[in-house]
C-alpha cells in the first residue's frame, strides 16, 4: 500500500519519495468469544483499539474510536500532525461518554488507542493504554509507546522487575484508557522516518504472548507486510491465543515515478477487528446498519472491498499470502481443521451465561487479588512535617485509596533530615514487608536525632563563643591570662561562672551517621 509523493526540485529533476505499504490483520484468538479489538490501515492513518467492557461494549467502544479518528485518513496532511491527533482522541472519548449517558449499559466499557499519522515525511504518534508500537531499524526491534499500566508503573518505581511484570496477575490493568473519565491524556509525539524502517502496531494479544526477540525475529525476515502479519498471528496463536491479536506492519519505502512496485501499490484501506466482522456489505439494503460505529467505521465512503472469504489482509499490501482461506475460527494459516478445536454445545445460551459469569468473576478476583497484593506492600512517606510508614502503594485507582498510615511517627521530623533524605522520604521509599520498613524507619529515626543533636550543640557552641567579660573581669585577668590554677571563675557577684553546656552527646550510633547531615 502506497501514495506516491513526487517533488520537483529546482533544477527541474525529481527526487524520489516516501511511501508507505502496509498491511492489517486480526484473529479473536482461541479463548475469547468474540473480537473487541478494532484497527484500521490507510495510506495516512493506522490504527489499532483494543476494546473492554464486557458483553458487547468492548466492540463498540474500539470501533466507535476507530470510527472517529479515521476521517484523519483525508484530510490534507498538516504540519500540527499532534494537534489533529490530539483532538481527535478528546472527541472520541467526549463520543464514549455522551453513548454512556445515553446507554447505561455501556457503563464500564473503554479501549486503548495506538495510532501512526503520516505526512509524506513524518510520523505523529498517539498513545493511550497497552496496545504497542514498534520501531525495526537495521535489525532491531525497539518498543516506542510506554504501557499506560499498574504494573508498568510499579516497574517505573522500581518495585518490581520488568522479568515480574511479565507474569504479575494484575499486568492487564490499565491506569489510562479512553471512555474512563472525562478528559484523557494521551502521549503524543513525533518520529522521523528512515526509508527502511519497518513499523509495528499491535494489542497485547501479540506483544503479551510473543516475546519480544522473537517478534524482532519474525519482523527483520525478508517477507512483505500481509506475509509477516500471518507469522505474528500465527505465533501468538501457537503461544494459546488467550486474547484477541490484531496488528499493523508498515514499511516505509523510496520510490519514484518508474518504480514498478510503486506502481502496483494503491491506497486502499484495510479494516479488520470488530469493525470488520460486524459490517454488511456496503450495497445492502439495510442502511439503518451503517449507522452503528461498526458500520460508520466499514463505509469510510470509499468503497472498501469485502477480502474474499472473510480475508485478513489488503490487496496489494504484498505478495498473496492467502488469507482469503485462513479460518477465523479453530484453525489459522498451517495448522489443520482439528488444531485449536473448541468442544460446541447446543444450548448457546446457556454457555453464554456461564461464559458471562465466569468472566465477570476472573475479573473481580482478579482486582480484589490485586488490592489484596498492595496490601502487603510498605513505603516510607512524609506524613505532614514528619515521617511515616504506611501500608499500600502510593498511588489511587480511580476511587480507591490504596495505601493507608500503618504507623505514624511524629518525632522523626523532615526538617532533621539531610536534603537528599528528605527528598527520598517525600517522593516515598517502597519497602517490600513491613520488617523492611520498619528497619528504614529505625535508620531515620537514628539519623533524624542526629543531625538535630549536631544543630543544639552548634547553637550552644556559637551562645559560649559570643559571651563578653565583664569590665571587673577584664581588669583582674589583663591581656586575657588565664585565672590561677585551681580558683574556679567568678562572676562580679564573687559567685562561681557555669561552665557553658557543650550541647546534648550522641551515641555511637548518631555519631557514625552525623557526618551525613549536611549532604545534599
Amino acid at each position: 500500500m502506497a501514495r506516491d509523493r513526487l517533488y520537483p526540485e529546482p533544477t527541474g529533476e525529481v527526487r524520489m519519495s516516501l511511501s508507505l505499504r502496509f498491511a492489517a490483520g486480526s484473529h479473536k484468538g482461541m479463548i475469547r468469544e468474540g473480537n473487541e479489538d478494532s484497527g484500521y490501515a490507510g495510506p495516512r492513518l493506522l490504527a489499532i483499539a483494543d476494546g473492554m467492557g464486557g458483553q458487547a461494549a468492548g466492540e463498540v467502544a474500539s470501533s466507535e474510536v476507530i470510527s472517529t479518528l479515521v476521517q484523519l485518513d483525508d484530510d490534507v496532511p498538516g504540519s500540527d500532525i499532534l494537534t489533529s491527533l490530539g483532538t481527535a482522541v478528546q472527541r472520541a472519548n467526549e463520543q464514549l461518554r455522551v453513548m454512556v449517558e445515553e446507554d447505561p449499559q455501556l457503563e464500564g466499557m473503554g479501549t486503548t488507542l495506538t495510532a501512526l499519522l503520516w505526512t509524506g515525511q513524518r510520523l505523529g504518534l498517539v498513545h493511550v493504554g497497552d496496545s504497542r508500537a514498534y520501531l525495526l531499524r537495521d535489525g532491531v526491534l525497539t518498543q516506542i509507546t510506554q504501557d499506560h499500566t499498574w504494573v508498568q508503573r510499579l516497574v517505573d518505581e522500581g518495585r518490581i522487575t520488568e522479568e515480574e511484570a511479565t507474569t504479575h496477575p494484575q499486568r492487564s490493568l490499565l491506569m489510562r484508557a479512553l471512555g474512563s473519565g472525562d478528559h484523557v491524556e494521551p502521549d503524543l509525539s513525533i518520529r522521523e522516518v528512515r526509508a527502511g524502517d519497518r513499523y509495528l502496531i499491535c494489542s497485547d494479544g501479540l506483544s503479551g504472548v510473543v516475546s519480544h526477540q522473537t517478534m524482532e525475529e519474525a519482523l527483520a525476515s525478508y517477507q512483505g507486510p500481509q506475509e509477516t502479519i500471518q507469522a505474528l498471528i500465527q505465533l501468538a496463536l501457537r503461544g494459546g491465543g488467550p486474547d484477541n491479536i490484531t496488528c499493523i506492519v508498515a514499511d516505509v519505502l523510496e520510490l519514484d515515478s518508474s518504480d514498478t512496485l510503486s506502481v502496483q501499490l494503491n491506497d486502499t484501506p484495510v479494516v479488520v477487528g470488530a469493525v470488520a466482522e460486524n459490517q454488511l456489505p456496503l450495497n445492502s439494503a439495510d442502511n439503518a446498519a451503517m449507522q452503528t460505529p461498526a458500520g460508520r467505521a466499514a463505509g469510510l465512503g470509499r468503497g472498501v472491498p469485502q477480502q474474499p472469504g472473510g480475508g485478513f489482509g489488503p490487496p496489494g499490501s504484498g505478495d498473496d499470502a492467502d488469507y482469503g482461506s485462513m479460518p477465523q475460527d479453530g484453525s489459522f494459516g498451517a495448522y489443520g481443521d482439528d488444531d485449536f478445536t473448541k468442544q460446541r454445545g447446543g444450548r448457546k445460551w446457556l454457555k453464554r451465561s456461564f461464559y458471562t459469569v465466569l468472566a465477570l468473576a476472573v475479573v473481580g478476583g482478579g482486582l480484589y487479588g490485586g488490592y489484596r497484593w498492595t496490601q502487603n506492600q510498605y513505603y516510607v512517606g512524609a506524613n505532614e512535617d514528619h515521617v511515616a510508614l504506611y501500608r499500600g502503594i502510593s498511588q489511587d485507582l480511580a476511587w480507591l485509596s490504596l495505601s493507608k498510615v500503618e504507623k505514624d511517627h511524629p518525632a522523626i521530623k523532615l526538617q532533621y533530615l539531610p536534603p537528599y533524605q528528605r527528598k527520598q522520604v517525600e517522593a516515598t521509599i517502597a519497602e517490600g514487608s513491613l520488617a523492611g520498613g520498619r528497619e528504614k524507619i529505625d535508620e531515620l529515626a537514628v539519623q533524624a536525632s542526629a543531625c538535630q543533636k549536631e544543630e543544639l550543640r552548634r547553637k550552644a557552641a556559637d551562645s559560649a563563643a559570643g559571651s563578653v567579660p565583664s569590665d571587673e573581669e577584664a581588669a583582674e585577668n589583663p591581656a586575657g591570662s588565664p585565672p590561677p590554677t585551681g580558683s574556679p571563675a567568678k562572676n562580679s557577684d564573687n559567685k562561681p561562672k557555669a561552665t557553658p553546656n557543650p550541647g546534648p552527646s550522641l551515641s555511637e550510633e548518631e555519631q557514625k551517621v552525623a557526618s551525613n547531615c549536611g549532604k545534599q
